[in-house]
């Protein structure tokens, strides 16, 4: 899976339609393997776009869990400390 598509479910508060439509533009993105489309296929990947975010919003909506929701934060720091394992610290 590209890197740049996060966890979206079951987040508090809830995920948003812009990191909905990011995540369907990275995915489409990846799978064309085209960055920005030429002017005779961008028509194709916008609807692409919208296609994958509205059954990615449909999909978030039906799903059920007894977990408790994730915390943005607390996810937000463990990305930054695999980063920097990753890639190491930039201090």
């Amino acid at each position: 899976m590209c890197r740049n598509i996060k966890v979206l479910y079951n987040f508090e508060p809830p995920t948003t339609d812009e990191e909905v439509h990011a995540a369907a533009l990275q995915y489409v993105r990846k799978v064309t393997g085209m960055q920005k489309p030429s002017h005779a296929n961008e028509a194709a990947f916008e609807r692409a776009v919208e296609a994958v975010a509205g059954v990615t919003e449909r999909l978030l909506a039906e799903l059920v869990t007894s977990a408790t929701p994730r915390d943005r934060e607390v996810e937000a720091e463990r990305r930054r400390a695999r980063a920097a394992v990753r890639f190491g610290s930039a201090a």
